[in-house]
């Protein structure tokens, strides 16, 4: 039978990456998330954990705000609002995904293993292929811990870098998030969330002469 670490081994196997009941408790007033009322087992082994602790975060996913309200996209936003110059961390000014469902998910109350580097062999490969290696995590999931790893830490994760999701806006389009700091800085800082458009008929050409 494989052994199994509590949170007091975890936290010491994960060191700074590792984001448990006191931790996200430290960042409340910051964060606006609650602290989840029941704490789920550590599902995975000790032996994995040690594995992927250099690379992963393991975080606790709470799905409630400080308010009673829900913990989703749209609540964190509306907590860190659009305007870097006004306080950071906060989100990219766009609205185009406000109506969308994937907004409305919250994290789900259990332990996540979320990696804080892109693998480098991803980058420039579309989705499509990446998905067959690869588990996507969900934009919510990104986002919460973007943010409680921000206090916990004081560091952005995936600073230039998007992040493939698994969700999807009401066209089927790819969902993907991150890239807090344009470096050719153009755009102002903001947790982004954007969607990589398909191909369909309405896409087509027109001629100059």
């Amino acid at each position: 039978m494989e052994r199994k670490a509590g949170i007091a081994g975890a936290r010491q196997i994960f060191g700074e990456n590792f984001i448990g009941p006191d931790e996200i408790l430290k960042a409340e007033p910051y964060s606006g998330i609650r602290v989840p009322s029941v704490f789920p087992e550590i599902p995975y082994p000790e032996a994995e954990l040690k594995r992927l602790a250099s690379d992963y975060i393991l975080i606790l996913g709470s799905d409630t705000m400080t308010d009673g309200g829900e913990v989703n996209i749209l609540s964190l936003r509306e907590r860190f609002g659009t305007d870097p110059s006004v306080k950071e961390p906060c989100f990219y000014n766009q609205d185009w995904y406000l109506n969308e469902g994937f907004v409305r998910r919250t994290p789900e109350c259990k332990w996540h293993l979320i990696r804080k580097e892109v693998f480098e062999d991803s980058r420039a490969v579309l989705p499509s292929i990446l998905e067959t290696k690869y588990s996507f995590p969900s934009a919510i999931l990104c986002t919460y811990t973007f943010f409680v790893y921000w206090f916990h830490k004081g560091e952005m994760l995936w600073k230039n870098d998007f992040i493939w999701c698994c969700d999807a806006d009401h066209n089927g389009d790819r969902i993907y998030v991150g890239r807090y700091s344009d470096n050719t800085g153009v755009n102002k800082n903001g947790f982004n969330i954007h969607r990589h458009l398909s191909l369909r008929n309405s896409y087509a050409a027109v001629s100059v002469l």
